[in-house]
């Protein structure tokens, strides 16, 4: 039962918040050493890639504006791998409707309250979350939603330095305001030892993000290694101005890979047009980073 790996652990207070947000804004934020920097330009907005890796920021900062060049959709995306100290960004501050992704958030906000309450998840949580995650299913992150509450997905989000998020109104969950860096944030956070979320926490939702039905695996996972083990959510919606809303999150992990990507389109006349841009950036990323192994 995927509840038992909820372990529990002691109330942590203010102190314990900011040392969260301080580890947080670290990891994402912080330059490697000897670091180079690399710039490209695509619809205007710049590409910025920093790494340790010699060549590395220049060849993904091209080939990611060349995979985005001419695009009709308009694209923010954001990445850090561990491996080779390696940051990419572009529009990565610019706000979009969540549609789905945003069920990675009300995740973790649950795993939160109940690691603060010393408990396992419920069967039915259990059960929700797996058709949440796994199947995208709407019913049951709308019952999530209202049972964490505003409060509690404002606590998770303040916790995990996901300071540009704002939550959708009411039950309008997939209009929640989201950037790529933030959603960069929480697959840095759902990777990395951390105060927000207990080791099993996190290893519940990346079973869970692993298990993802195959008919929703597309996205940043197109062109990933064969030997990496792929965490992704993607979202989409469509809205009577500004066309689809398609998006993908996700992060690589095992034999040697520990990476993870965002991105995120508005714009587009259908959902398939959002696809294809999300997994163009995604096989350049995934060819540049497998070549610096």
């Amino acid at each position: 039962m995927y509840g038992s790996h909820i372990l529990t652990c002691s109330r942590r207070g203010v102190a314990a918040a900011l040392a969260a947000s301080s580890l947080l804004a670290v990891i994402t934020t912080a330059a490697p050493a000897s670091a180079n920097t690399s710039v490209a330009t695509v619809g205007g907005s710049k590409v910025i890639c920093t790494s340790a890796k010699p060549g590395l920021a220049s060849r993904l900062s091209h080939d990611i504006a060349g995979a985005l060049d001419g695009r009709q959709d308009m694209s923010a995306l954001a990445l850090y791998d561990r491996t080779t100290r390696t940051t990419c960004e572009l529009r990565a501050d610019t706000h979009f409707d969540s549609a789905s992704v945003v069920k990675v958030t009300v995740l973790g906000a649950l795993l939160r309250q109940a690691d603060e309450a010393h408990r396992k998840l419920t069967p039915q949580e259990v059960k929700q979350t797996t058709a949440m995650i796994t199947k995208s299913d709407n019913d049951a992150t709308s019952a999530l939603w209202h049972q964490i509450g505003s409060a509690g997905v404002k606590k998770f989000l303040a916790l995990a330095d996901m300071r540009h998020t704002v939550p959708g109104s009411g039950g309008s969950w997939g209009l929640t305001q989201i950037t790529a860096a933030d959603e960069l944030r929480l697959m840095q956070l759902l990777t990395t030892e951390n105060p927000v979320l207990t080791p099993s926490s996190r290893a519940y939702a990346l079973d869970l993000m692993e298990h993802v039905t195959p008919g929703q695996r597309w996205g940043v996972p197109a062109g990933s290694p064969a030997s990496a083990t792929v965490h992704v959510k993607n979202g989409w919606l469509p809205r009577a101005t500004d066309g689809w809303r398609v998006h993908s999150v996700g992060t690589f992990t095992g034999s040697g890979h520990d990476y993870g990507m965002t991105v995120l389109s508005s714009g587009n006349l259908t959902m398939d047009y959002g696809v294809a841009t999300i997994e163009g950036a995604a096989r350049a990323i995934h060819r540049d980073l497998t070549s610096a192994r």
